[in-house]
């Protein structure tokens, strides 16, 4: 009943009604699209999200997981080395060699560290206290999350993305730039070849989007929001005109001349005086 008595109204209004239709689109152009003046240009904006995963098997040069002989301890150790690599991994210089595979600057990259026990997760994320001022550019970024298994020695690898490819990429990135380190660091310290740890990846990255249909949405809600603000200003502003001309100056000037006007039409229904009053008044002058 009310929504229908306002849109009447605005109906009456057809100059607000198109502006608040003019209003509301470019408000939802903006929301889905960076909008520059010099040079004019539309840039779509990132929204939608990818996912991807990948597993690696932490193991030695000769392969305890194959080695029959292997004691307990061996894989024990080997799940220690899985989660204090997957801790290496989500600093800083493992993640310079991991944005170079990946092509990607390193600061766009957020990596999240494997839980470590009697360790708050917050002092293992880098960069945790640069987290809330990064929202709203989240779909830009990348994000890099390692799991250790607590059990066997692998490394499950979420990566996230602004689309399946980047996304997949990261994951793969990932392997590859902590294999990169890895050597790097072994050729540094002379470490030889047959001494150092092996990182399989087992299987290459998969994944997809995670939010399809995200952009529409976005275009649709802000349409809709924009569009109910404006068409509310305008009947605001339209009230305000209204109230205002109701009380300006010359309806009050018109209110108080027909006021006057009805003090003098009240002085002339004054009957007059009867005859005989006036005659018996000029006789007690006489005498």
């Amino acid at each position: 009943m009310q929504l229908g008595m306002h849109l009447r109204e605005l109906w009456r209004h057809r100059l607000g009604l198109v502006a608040a239709l003019v209003f509301a689109l470019l408000a939802a152009l903006w929301s889905g699209n960076r909008i520059s003046v010099l040079p004019p240009k539309l840039k779509p904006r990132p929204h939608q999200i990818a996912s991807a995963k990948t597993q690696v098997l932490v193991d030695t040069p000769n392969s305890t997981v194959t080695n029959l002989s292997a004691y307990t301890y061996d894989f024990q150790s080997l799940t220690n080395r899985a989660a204090l690599l997957g801790n290496l991994m989500a600093s800083e210089p493992v993640r310079l060699y991991i944005a170079r595979r990946a092509g990607i600057p390193s600061d766009l990259i957020e990596a999240i560290a494997p839980v470590t026990e009697q360790v708050p997760r917050a002092l293992l994320e880098p960069d945790s206290q640069k987290r809330a001022s990064d929202i709203l550019r989240a779909t830009d970024n990348y994000r890099l999350d390692i799991e250790a298994d607590p059990a066997v020695p692998i490394l499950n690898i979420y990566t996230q993305g602004p689309d399946e490819g980047a996304a997949r990429r990261l994951a793969d990135s990932a392997v590859a730039g902590l294999r990169d380190y890895l050597n790097a660091l072994a050729n540094v310290q002379g470490v030889r070849a047959s001494q150092r740890i092996r990182l399989i990846q087992l299987g290459p990255a998969s994944g997809g989007v995670i939010n399809g249909g995200v952009a529409l949405q976005i275009y649709v809600l802000t349409f809709v929001v924009a569009f109910a603000l404006a068409a509310w200003g305008v009947l605001a502003l339209a009230r305000v005109r209204r109230g205002w001309r109701q009380a300006s100056p010359s309806t009050e000037q018109g209110a108080g001349e027909a006021s006057v006007e009805r003090d003098d039409a009240s002085a002339m229904d004054v009957p007059p005086a009867p005859a005989n009053r006036i005659r018996r008044g000029h006789r007690r002058e006489a005498a």
